[in-house]
Parts: C-alpha cells; structure tokens; sequence
C-alpha cells in the first residue's frame, strides 16, 4: 500500500510542476498554430528556446526582470517573423520540415562553443545566474508549505480509510465532472430551447464547484510539501500555473472573436477565405506570432526551476507538446491543459510504477525511462485510431486545408 501511495504522490508531484506548467503554456501556443488555424508548426521549442534564453541572459546581464521577459518575447516575435515571411505560403510537410529546421538551427547556434560566454555553450546557463531576481520576488515567507494544510493526517490519527475516503471522493467528482461536461454539451448544441441553456450554465457552474472539491480531496488524501519561496518551491508553481490560467483565458477571449472564426476559415478552406477577400497570409502570421509568444513565455517559465540548457529545449519538447495537445483535444480551450498534465503524469506512473514492481533483472532504471515513453507512445497511437480528436476535442473541428 506504501508504495502505491508513494507512486501516486510522485504523479501529482510532476502533474504540479513547473516544467509542467511551462509545457502547458507552449501547448496552447501551438494549439493556436494547429488546432485553430492548421499550421503544421514543429518548430514551437526554437520559440521556447529563444524566450528562455533571452530571459536568462538578460537577468545575468542584470536587466531588470520585467524588461528581460520583453526581450524574450521580443526574440520569439522577431523570430516569427523572421520563419513566417518566407514559409508561410506553405502547406502541410513542408511547413513542418522548414519549421523543425529552423528549431534545431536556434538549438545548435545555442551549443556553438564561439558562443560560450554568451550562451554556455552546450552546457547551457547555470539557473543560480539568473534565478535569484525572480525569486526574490516572493512574498510568500520562509519556511516549508503544505497543500493542503488540514489533510487526512488531522483526523483519526492518519487512519487508511481516511485517506481511502479521499481518494473516493476524488474519483466520484471525476465521474461527476464527466457527466456534467456531456450534458452541458447538450445545452450548447444548436436548436438547444431556453431551459436546456440554463440548465447548461447550471452544469457548468457544478462542474467549477466539483473540480475544487475534487483538487481539495485529492491533496486532503496525498497532501505535498515545497519551500514557500525556493527555487523549486511554491512560489515558482504559483506563478507559472498562475500564467497557464492567464493564458487559457486570452485564448478563450480570441478564438470567440472574430479574429478566432477567421483561424477557422483559414484551417478549412484558405481559396474560399481570399474570395472573401481576406488576407489569409496575415491572419496566418498573426496566428504564427501570438502563438510563438506564448512558447516563448512557456520557455521562460520551464527554466525557471532549471537550467537553459539548448538540449533540453530541443525538438523533442516540441513532440511532447503535440502528444498533449492531440491527447487534450486540438482546437479546445482547455484540451491543452488537460493533455499536458495527463501526459506527464502518465509517463510518470509508467515508469515508477515499473521501478517498483519489475525486478532490475529484467528492467534497470534507466530503461524504466525509455519503456514510459513507449508506452505512452502507444497509447497515443490507439488514442489517434479511435478517438482522433482527443478527450475533449470534436471532429467537425478536424478539417484542416493543407
């Protein structure tokens, strides 16, 4: 029982992380690219690499913080640029070739031993450089937190079926949630009369209230303890899971305005688009630039429990982010979130739970690693066979013009 428990508190440990959030934040980025405008982007980690890198070097350099994340987003805006002027007249694999290409360009300049003193060459920039201006912007005191504070350790002296309860309660709000979210579905369809739309808001309502009970339940039942102000602390989750809320929320505002109908237009039929009249060569590079923007914050936020090391911001960060996003649900406002937590707290129960019950006879540690990725990997193609729209995506929202 011990190590299942101790299993599950490494899952919820990783799905609250900052390198997490940061992944998130990318992902919506690129869910802007490609689920709602169809731009086949696989250069989204030379945008994470840019922001990160413009935001360290500039800390390390002494620039203020708010002025170094200005120059980081200004890096990934002229990169868009820069990669969207010539490319973006073309579709499907070749824009994905060309922006891969691109990616790893930025991430081999970044190795470039002739850069050393700028950018650390291969072995990156120390996080102890630039890391104290953000950390001394905590004002959330000293000493060690624990969420939540009032957990299954206060009651019944920290009997199992406390924590079991917990657990329960978790998963019934799950199921709960769940339910709700199809019928509210329901009162948004077209054709939907005045009191299905009501009740529709009422689910909706429920579904915000359970999702707080359920978060409550689940770390009333696994409760994690983090430094409040530490470089891995809560201070850094705060704020980075902070900007993932902010970020889902722009992205909600824009796609349900008329600048979002346009991505769509775009995704589906560029020829009938220019009928139209439209530039569909500008809403693109729009597309491309809020997009990158966002990768870049997301780079940003993933170095600031770490290291700006140019390998670990390299294209594989870019596959991860298509994993969550088509495991989310591309084209959806919080499929993004959903798959990036999911995905990471996946290939975490894959792999621990294999370091503890496969014997290092038959699986070593280092290959527990590789065999989470196949796994997931798996997984993500029988989600892609029969659920190609993810878990909360929609197949009308599936055609793409490319």
């Amino acid at each position: 029982m011990d190590t299942i428990l101790d299993i599950l508190s490494a899952v919820i440990r990783e799905a609250i992380s900052p390198g997490t959030a940061a992944v998130a934040i990318a992902v919506i980025g690129l869910n802007l690219h490609f689920g709602y405008t169809g731009l086949l982007n696989f250069g989204q980690s030379g945008f994470m690499l840019l922001g990160a890198y413009g935001f360290a070097i500039s800390l390390v350099h002494d620039i203020p913080l708010p002025l170094a994340v200005l120059i980081g987003l200004g890096l990934a805006f002229v990169f868009a640029l820069v990669l969207g002027i010539p490319t973006l007249q073309l579709r499907g694999d070749y824009l994905a070739i060309v922006t891969i290409s691109a990616a790893e360009i930025i991430r081999f300049v970044g190795r470039l031993s002739n850069l050393k003193e700028l950018t650390g060459g291969a072995q990156g920039i120390q996080g102890r450089t630039y890391q104290p201006a953000f950390v001394e912007l905590s004002f959330f005191g000293d000493g060690a937190f624990t969420l939540a504070p009032f957990n299954y350790t206060d009651v019944a002296d920290g009997a199992g079926w406390v924590r079991a309860l917990g657990g329960l309660v978790f998963v019934a709000c799950v199921v709960a949630i769940v339910v709700l979210v199809r019928r509210a579905k329901r009162g948004d369809a077209p054709g939907a009369d005045a009191s299905e739309r009501r009740r529709s808001t009422m689910h909706k309502l429920l579904v915000v209230v359970l999702v707080l009970v359920g978060l409550y339940a689940l770390f009333f039942a696994m409760p994690v303890t983090y430094n409040r102000s530490g470089v891995n602390g809560w201070w850094v989750r705060a704020v980075a899971w902070t900007l993932v809320a902010i970020s889902t929320l722009i992205i909600y505002l824009l796609v349900r305005s008329p600048w979002g109908r346009l991505l769509r237009g775009v995704r589906e039929d560029e020829d009938a688009m220019r009928s139209l009249g439209r530039n569909v060569f500008a809403i693109k590079m729009q597309s491309l630039v809020i997009g990158g923007l966002f990768g870049a914050l997301g780079g940003m936020v993933y170095v600031l429990a770490s290291t700006v090391q140019p390998d670990a911001l390299g294209r594989q960060i870019t596959f991860f982010a298509y994993t969550a996003l088509l495991l989310g649900g591309a084209a959806t406002i919080f499929g993004p979130v959903l798959g990036t937590v999911l995905f990471f707290s996946a290939r975490i129960l894959i792999r621990e739970s294999a370091r503890a019950y496969v014997p290092d006879s038959i699986m070593s540690s280092q290959q527990t690693e590789q065999f989470s990725f196949i796994v997931v990997g798996v997984a993500l193609v029988l989600l892609v066979i029969f659920r190609p729209q993810g878990i909360l995506g929609n197949k009308r929202e599936l055609r793409f013009n490319v």
